[in-house]
């Protein structure tokens, strides 16, 4: 009797922890093939729905080469854009249908529109203008310090920062980098970590003045990775194919065989092992699904 006791009770405690590691990695949303400039013509923007709170807009790679991809969180009070395109289109009323549409499925809600970026390079903020005049807007900063200022952060980069949409708090976590106001957003409802230009399924450019930088960033975003649940990483660019490794020329203005847009939360012990083990001088390092690639110093961004 008490070996079957013992037996019981260790299955039930096997079975509750592999019931939690399945709870904690649900599978990683699931796309329809996203416009990728291989049509006669598409249009200036794809919209697709995580969940009724959770959209993804892909800018067409015809309306510019980069084909960056957006994020709309909705809480009950707030909804945070980030990012708004790197410009040959006009943004704003595919953002505002999706508002409007919300707002009409929650009986009229108000909600504010918080624009933010996940960096401050131009393909990322192009849009902004449309959105200065917009009633019951904010538009986040461009500089680190307008970055910080705004979500409260107490010791940037260092610490993290939380942002409550109303019954939906998202962590930032600031990563610098690539560029450096570049931030990251997690969000525990969906389990999902926004990744920006620092992870994603491309060529991953770091200024080799900021390597130091993007090596303590993906330290502590590995660190962070070890604490909290992650589904995937949803980056803003596509610039892998299917081939493992093998990415599109730079400008490509076809993505044929494109990459998916999520990457496992595994990727991000990856990025840290390569940028740990870089040397003084660091050189491009090719991964399956993504590329460390440092560029010429950038002293002013």
């Amino acid at each position: 009797m008490r070996r079957m006791t013992r037996f019981r009770h260790r299955f039930s405690l096997g079975l509750g922890a592999f019931l939690l590691l399945g709870a904690a990695n649900p599978k990683p949303p699931a796309f329809a093939p996203w416009i990728n400039g291989t049509a006669a013509s598409e249009p200036e923007t794809q919209v697709q729905a995580i969940d009724g709170d959770t959209f993804v807009i892909r800018q067409s790679v015809k309306t510019n080469f980069e084909a960056p991809f957006l994020y709309l969180i909705f809480g009950r009070e707030r909804v945070l854009l980030l990012d708004t395109g790197a410009g040959g289109l006009k943004i704003r009323p595919t953002v505002d249908r999706l508002v409007a549409a919300w707002q009409a499925k929650h009986g009229g809600r108000a909600i504010r529109l918080v624009v933010a970026h996940s960096h401050s390079h131009g393909d990322h903020h192009a849009g902004d203008d449309e959105f200065r005049n917009r009633p019951d807007t904010d538009v986040v900063g461009l500089k680190p310090t307008e970055v910080a200022a705004f979500f409260h952060f107490t010791d940037w980069p260092r610490d993290v920062a939380h942002f409550d949409l109303g019954g939906r708090t998202l962590d930032v976590l600031a990563t610098p980098g690539h560029q450096p106001a570049h931030i990251m957003v997690y969000d525990a409802r969906t389990r999902l970590l926004f990744s920006g230009d620092m992870l994603y399924p491309g060529r991953l450019y770091v200024p080799l003045n900021h390597f130091d930088d993007f090596r303590a960033s993906a330290e502590r975003l590995a660190a962070f990775a070890r604490t909290h649940p992650i589904r995937a990483l949803l980056g803003a660019h596509i610039e892998m194919t299917t081939m493992p490794g093998k990415d599109y020329p730079m400008e490509a203005p076809v993505h044929a065989d494109e990459h998916g847009l999520a990457l496992a939360p595994s990727k991000i012990e990856k990025l840290r092992a390569a940028v740990a083990k870089a040397g003084p001088v660091p050189t491009i390092d090719r991964h399956a699904d993504f590329i460390v690639y440092p560029v010429p110093a950038r002293p002013n961004d």
